[in-house]
């Protein structure tokens, strides 16, 4: 699937360079074999997870526990983790087809799969010693271990790296832990945890992992909370937990760059978290319009009801798009350094550094996407959407939190398009080029030839292209209006990021419906909803 020879794709580069079709990623493209493992874990979600909705509902910390071994044993647990740690060592386009299939149906199990397979395991894996890696990987991808991420503080939530949790040396080459975590995914089940804290007068936090058990550390109440309600949330408390020089990730100071690096994994996947229970959502509300009758017909075969459900399934089908189209370039991105020498370490942060824009841009629209669609479902179900015998009030419940963590909807907005910049600074990005041409073309005479649009999508491809120039001018014109200012304008950085948000996604959708082609059954009906993105 993954081509090191083909030209490269940097991140960010689609808001001034064209993508051909055939360069894009899609879903179709998984092979027969990643195909039957997309089956396979839907059939576990289907088999497993289905019939205990009330169950997760009535807060089963011990259900969402068992599956977790239970999915272990499929190997869902180490997808991308090397065979030498009992991995699948599969590319990470397929731990997104993973991350998708088994997140649907229940928030709480696709919470604690996600924590664990994400900023619970990345951590070991990209920045733990070969100590490290030896003694806890086999663990994590088997699910005889758990693992927990500990970052977010009372004080300390967008502003990771202000946390007051310390680590004071010993005389004796060890570490004293004291401080407190909260919200703390896993945090009743995990059997080790990602722990930051800031070593004397650091500049930076540092990562250390701690066993549980840990003489010093103790935990508060299961949280109350509006969904995810099986997902363990907990306090975790640190009073002089010790622990050794060894037990350090990556290097001292350097847990904020772990931080930010394993985040922009935990945005995309929690982008793909996001499609799986979209397209259940979506059939449930397809299927319950064409049951409820309303003037003896069917409400399905109301005008109303109809747009709901098409805008359901074209932000989904734009959100699917862009998802897999980012784990594509992700996963050529680590194939391309891989190639030239880096380890698999260094690759797998690259790939994912490289792409952190698209990170950002996939957390945003997949969690708007599922929150939309889950409120539509309500709306199609009436006045038994708000019941909670019927499955839509907890679908909206779960999707609520998916706007908050992993970075907040509003924070991820301002840094789309600060890392926009920051790489055209660094002349990563050729941004100022394309932006002076759009203003060339602006004052220039405008042409009155009348455009030829005869070919597939042509049109919406030319208004993108447009909106695209109209982006660069705006960003332009506001590095140009506030310069070291623009930072703290945040309302202007979300809405020019929304700009970004939506080219990204609705060309994602454009490129899958010109890639597939008229051959493709749904052809007609894929390029509508090319059309009203």
């Amino acid at each position: 699937m993954s081509n090191p020879t083909i030209s490269r794709i940097k991140g960010g580069s689609f808001l001034i360079e064209p993508t051909k079709k055939e360069r894009v990623f899609i879903p179709e493209d998984f092979n027969e074999d990643q195909k039957m493992m997309a089956q396979a874990f839907t059939d576990f979600m289907n088999k497993e997870v289905v019939p205990h909705k009330e169950r997760f509902e009535n807060k089963d910390y011990a259900l969402t526990e068992e599956l977790m071994k239970k999915v272990g044993e499929l190997g869902a647990l180490g997808i991308t983790t090397p065979a030498e740690y009992d991995g699948l060592d599969m590319d990470f386009n397929t731990s997104m087809m993973a991350t998708d299939r088994l997140s649907g149906v229940s928030g709480s199990f696709s919470t604690a799969y996600g924590a664990h397979t994400g900023i619970g395991t990345l951590p070991v894996l990209l920045y733990g010693s070969d100590e490290i890696k030896k003694k806890y990987l086999s663990g994590l991808s088997s699910g005889e271990l758990m693992a927990s991420y500990c970052l977010t503080e009372p004080d300390a939530g967008s502003d990771a790296n202000s946390g007051k949790t310390k680590a004071v040396p010993t005389t004796d080459g060890h570490y004293e832990i004291t401080g407190q975590k909260m919200w703390i995914s896993n945090a009743g089940f995990a059997d080790i945890f990602i722990v930051f804290a800031r070593i004397e007068d650091d500049k930076n936090i540092t990562g250390f992992i701690v066993e549980r058990g840990a003489e010093g550390m103790t935990f508060g109440d299961e949280e109350n909370k509006l969904g995810i309600r099986a997902s363990s949330t907990r306090q975790v408390f640190f009073d002089k937990v010790r622990v050794s020089e060894k037990d350090i990730l990556g290097e001292r100071n350097g847990g904020f760059k772990i931080a930010v690096n394993v985040l922009n994994a935990g945005r995309i996947k929690l982008g793909a978290g996001a499609l799986d229970s979209a397209r259940r959502v979506i059939d449930l509300s397809v299927k319950y319009a064409n049951e409820r009758k309303q003037f003896k017909t069917p409400i399905s075969q109301f005008e109303a009801i109809k747009n709901k459900i098409s805008d359901m399934a074209t932000y989904l089908y734009a959100a699917e798009s862009a998802s897999y189209r980012t784990g594509g370039d992700i996963t050529d991105e680590i194939a391309r350094l891989k190639a030239e020498g880096k380890t698999d370490s260094e690759a797998k942060l690259g790939g994912l550094e490289e792409f952190a824009i698209e990170c950002a841009i996939n957390k945003v629209y997949g969690s708007e996407m599922a929150q939309f669609v889950a409120d539509e479902g309500i709306q199609i179900y009436g006045g038994m959407g708000f019941s909670a015998d019927a499955p839509m009030e907890s679908a909206w419940r779960d999707a609520r939190i998916t706007r908050i963590y992993e970075g907040t909807n509003e924070i991820n907005r301002i840094l789309i398009l600060s890392m926009m910049l920051r790489k055209a600074m660094k002349g990563e990005l050729d941004l100022m080029s394309p932006a002076m041409g759009a203003m060339k073309e602006l004052m220039d005479i405008p042409s009155f030839e009348v455009p030829d649009y005869s070919a597939p999508l042509s049109e919406e491809l030319d208004m993108l292209n447009k909106v695209k120039k109209l982006g660069l001018l705006l960003a332009g014109k506001s590095v140009q209006d506030y310069g070291d200012q623009l930072a703290h304008k945040q309302t202007l950085l979300m809405n020019l990021s929304e700009m970004l948000i939506e080219v990204y996604n609705v060309e994602s959708a454009i490129l899958r419906t010109l890639k597939l082609g008229d051959a493709d059954t749904h052809a007609d009906l894929r390029k509508k909803m090319c059309t009203v993105l």
